[in-house]
């Protein structure tokens, strides 16, 4: 079934639903372009079809499959399992360098779920060692497709998981996170005369505000568990219980699905305050207590902050 509600965010260029629905409906369905070539690759329990449009490229499929793989361990290791059995990604050349305008669907062209991709011709290896879109988008398999209204909750999961799922396969250095959150956690605070997540859809709280729900939701299930399970558990509950992209839920029951995994309401609770109203976010508090240092760029740790141990529990490489 296509869920059409999820194409109203052509503008932001990436996620879970991006292109207008008129495109659409006049003909344009982006899984039947045309494939020169295709890969498969085993990932945590699911079967990955990596298809490659026409046009050139400086680097090999093969290499480019690699790319794939990458992101898609980083994905299995941070659910325990990849959260789709089976999935397809389409990479399309485009001019210049870099990765780009990567978009991802759920039971489109008879997938479970579809990403589709641009890779630019002239783009290189190491471009590709230091992505985080491909982690972004193959991220979106691990939650619910989500009314419009919510789609926050899906751009933020995304983007707080993809940096900690990569630190977690030994992809990426704490450091560089913690420094990159200072820097870009303050987009999703509300600016005057906003509203709650539900009802300020700009670009900024959409996916920063959504990942400082998330940031404040794995700091407090942590908190309220003694450390024992995190927003990382929730997750998975949520894909246990069969809430991944092929599938429509409410928010209300993805989030209470999620506390039943920690034995919680931090999920619900947190909505119930951030969902309606402007709620703004205490980070220079935040990074105090979880003892994260910051000094022109360079990041340092203090063991002895009340929340480190919370801090280091989010890094760690659970099994």
């Amino acid at each position: 079934m296509i869920d059409r509600r999820r194409l109203l965010y052509a503008g932001f260029g990436l996620g879970a639903s991006s292109f207008v629905g008129a495109r659409w409906f006049y003909g344009f369905q982006p899984w039947r372009e045309t494939v020169v070539d295709s890969k498969n690759i085993a990932v945590g329990g699911a079967s990955l079809r990596v298809d490659f449009g026409a046009g050139d490229s400086d680097l090999s499929h093969d290499a480019i499959a690699l790319w794939v793989k990458r992101a898609a361990e980083a994905v299995a290791h941070y659910y325990g399992r990849f959260p789709v059995l089976s999935m397809r990604v389409l990479v399309m050349p485009s001019g210049g360098s870099g990765v780009h305008n990567g978009t991802t669907w759920g039971n489109v062209g008879g997938s479970p779920a579809f990403t589709r991709i641009r890779v630019g011709e002239h783009t290189t290896a190491d471009q590709l060692q230091d992505d985080w879109m491909m982690t972004h988008e193959l991220l979106h398999t691990g939650l619910p497709s989500l009314p419009d209204e919510n789609h926050w909750l899906e751009e933020g999961t995304a983007v707080y998981v993809e940096p900690i799922a990569r630190v977690q396969a030994g992809q990426l250095s704490e450091e560089l996170v913690w420094r990159d959150m200072i820097r870009d956690m303050p987009q999703g605070e509300p600016r005057v005369g906003e509203a709650g997540l539900d009802r300020t859809r700009t670009w900024g709280r959409t996916y920063w505000g959504g990942a400082g729900f998330c940031l404040l939701a794995d700091v407090e299930i942590r908190k309220q568990t003694q450390n024992r399970k995190g927003l990382q558990d929730a997750l998975r509950g949520i894909v246990g219980a069969g809430g991944t992209i092929a599938h429509d839920w409410d928010i209300v029951p993805t989030l209470q699905t999620g506390d039943n995994a920690t034995g919680t309401k931090v999920l619900i609770q947190l909505y119930d305050r951030m969902h309606d109203n402007a709620v703004p976010i205490d980070f220079d508090g935040l990074w105090k207590q979880l003892g994260v240092v910051e000094s022109n760029g360079s990041i340092s740790f203090n063991a002895k902050a009340p929340l480190a141990d919370i801090r280091q529990a989010i890094f760690a490489k659970n099994a």
